[in-house]
């Protein structure tokens, strides 16, 4: 598996693995043995970047995390996220206060089984807390050598900013797939700029992209695509035009279209690094091989012209999802 850097010095496998889907938001959470030796398996392949957060579960995604990668944690790196309040094991709202970053930095490192988090990412926005404190308070965090590095989640470009002044910024976790391509506009230009690296939650478009999801699916009410109005069921049919044009894609290059929809984000930049999440093997030995999938500049800009005339119809997220996300 190939390296790519985010940030100034943060070294991972050019594609990572998501763990949400092991233990939440996709239906009913997984078989622990099996999700374990899942994840055992993306490291022999040569995965070394993980991705998980506390709110997955809550707590019981770290713990699996961390449970599973254990014998490793000298050769993987693990990114875990911070931003919500609990209480009794339930949301309560965000919450980024210098009191409740540090309280789930502990904790997560339990969960997690490591001395240090290698990127510590605040998962929303908290509009009670000003960014510069958020980036001060991670910023004594790694200089206590509890945190090596800093990242956001779904910022826009003034937070961004702003936080990267305080504390320099390795990595932005955000949406980015065919299925949505609004970071191009204002977001990507300015990670470049200031040398952020760029890691892609859904890279798959939520599984869209990977031509398996049926054009009549009904997901069920412990999927949290039931609520997402691009997957509802008359958006869902229309959308349908970006799968058959990334499939006739993947005809022409003997592969996939998971593996086309990976192929052509790793192209876009050198700094951007694509975590898909699955819970089989046979789905996570076809993404990795995107890694060795190549595109002329001609083929990537024919993809790219050619789904950017497609007209996808409905929200990313639910209306109570999308106030959390600041743009």
């Amino acid at each position: 598996m190939k390296k790519r850097i985010l940030g100034k010095d943060l070294e991972v496998s050019e594609v990572g693995l998501g763990c949400m889907g092991m233990s939440y938001g996709y239906g009913p959470a997984k078989d622990e043995k099996e999700m374990t030796q899942l994840m055992r398996n993306a490291v022999e392949m040569g995965v070394d970047f993980f991705d998980t957060a506390e709110v997955y579960g809550p707590y019981i995604n770290e713990e699996l995390v961390g449970k599973a990668l254990k014998p490793f944690k000298n050769v993987v790196k693990i990114a875990t996220k911070f931003g919500f309040g609990f209480k009794d094991g339930k949301v309560t709202g965000l919450d980024s206060s210098p009191t409740n970053i540090r309280k789930m930095v502990d904790s997560s490192l339990k969960r997690l089984q490591v001395e240090t988090i290698d990127l510590l990412y605040q998962h929303r926005v908290d509009p009670k807390v000003p960014i510069e404190e958020v980036a001060g308070t991670v910023k004594e965090l790694i200089s206590e050598g509890k945190v090596k590095h800093f990242g956001l989640s779904e910022d826009g470009v003034d937070v961004i900013k702003r936080a990267h002044t305080v504390q320099p910024v390795a990595a932005l976790h955000s949406e980015y797939s065919l299925f949505w391509r609004e970071p191009e506009e204002d977001i990507i230009p300015v990670l470049e700029e200031l040398g952020i690296g760029f890691v892609p939650f859904s890279p798959l478009g939520k599984g869209f992209l990977t031509g398996k999801i049926d054009r009549n699916e009904n997901f069920s009410d412990n999927d949290f695509r039931s609520t997402v109005p691009r997957f509802s069921e008359e958006n869902l049919k229309k959308n349908f035009a970006l799968v058959d044009l990334v499939t006739s894609f993947a005809a022409e290059k003997d592969a996939t279209p998971a593996q086309v929809a990976l192929a052509w984000i790793l192209c876009q930049k050198p700094w951007i690094v694509p975590i898909p999440g699955t819970t089989k093997i046979s789905p996570l030995k076809e993404n990795l091989v995107a890694s060795s999938i190549s595109f002329t500049d001609e083929e990537i800009q024919k993809i790219s012209r050619a789904t950017s005339k497609i007209d996808l119809v409905g929200n990313r997220y639910s209306e109570a999802s999308q106030k959390m996300i600041n743009r």
